[in-house]
């Protein structure tokens, strides 16, 4: 299993899982929030087309996640995955699309892959993130979350790679210009974690098969990629440089399981 990030951040997200066994390919992605042609763009960089996918997985209708998704799936007759909150929020549950509707914590088989759907308490219908597993590692998702919760740790923990929201520094987000409501909804319950509220989710799991970690949604006004890295290298007891940060413009370049 191998995966790769086409860009995140608050002007796109989307990421790319890939399984592989015997002569088959399984290719799915998570989220699609750019253009239809940015997407097949930055697809392209990764060596792949929109053509070859098996899936696209949507976690929450807000558009740096759901992006061109519904454009991409019909023109290529991709299935659609998402929970039936967001299929509803979007309207892909009247648009023609190849829909399936899930169910936190009801894993389903997409080709070689298991992909197990989680919830999380975000400010959106009915969001999900999700953990990847080809039988023999497991890769977490975790992002536009809030706040910690029991069942995140307990879904998280074990797995051998995790991309990890550090969406902002607290003191950063404080002195920003943003409007006192944006900072409130950003920094409450359902809004986005901070380093340090990363650094403690990454604190609780049982970090035992950790392989690759990266930074991710980081805010290009309120965050740096250093504090961000040095928030979880604290935890991880490591050199920042051990740990990768997505980018909005380049992502991050494939990493292997």
């Amino acid at each position: 299993m191998r995966f790769a990030s086409l860009g995140s951040g608050s002007e796109g997200n989307s990421l790319l899982v890939e399984a592989q066994s015997g002569a088959t390919t399984t290719r799915v992605l998570l989220d699609c929030g750019f253009s239809a042609k940015e997407v097949e763009r930055r697809l392209v960089r990764l060596g792949t087309s929109a053509e070859f996918l098996d899936a696209i997985l949507i976690t929450h209708e807000h558009s740096d996640h759901i992006g061109s998704a519904l454009t991409l799936a019909r023109k290529w007759s991709i299935p659609l995955h998402m929970s039936w909150g967001t299929a509803r929020a979007v309207g892909a549950d009247d648009t023609g699309v190849d829909l399936r509707v899930l169910w936190g914590d009801e894993a389903v088989a997409i080709g070689d892959l298991s992909v197990l759907p989680y919830t999380v308490p975000h400010d959106a219908r009915e969001p999900l993130q999700y953990v990847f597993s080809n039988g023999a590692s497991r890769l977490g998702v975790l992002t536009d979350v809030g706040t910690s919760t029991p069942h995140i740790s307990a879904v998280l923990s074990g797995c051998d790679a995790l991309i990890l929201e550090c969406n902002h520094d607290l003191q950063m987000l404080a002195g920003s210009r943003y409007p006192q409501s944006l900072k409130a909804r950003i920094g409450g319950n359902h809004g986005h974690l901070n380093n340090d509220a990363a650094a403690q989710i990454l604190a609780s799991l049982d970090r035992s098969r950790l392989r690759h970690l990266v930074a991710a949604h980081l805010s290009q006004q309120n965050n740096l990629p250093e504090l961000a890295q040095a928030a979880m290298a604290g935890v991880l007891g490591a050199a920042i440089t051990e740990v990768l940060v997505a980018t909005q413009s380049d992502g991050f370049d494939w990493l292997s399981l």
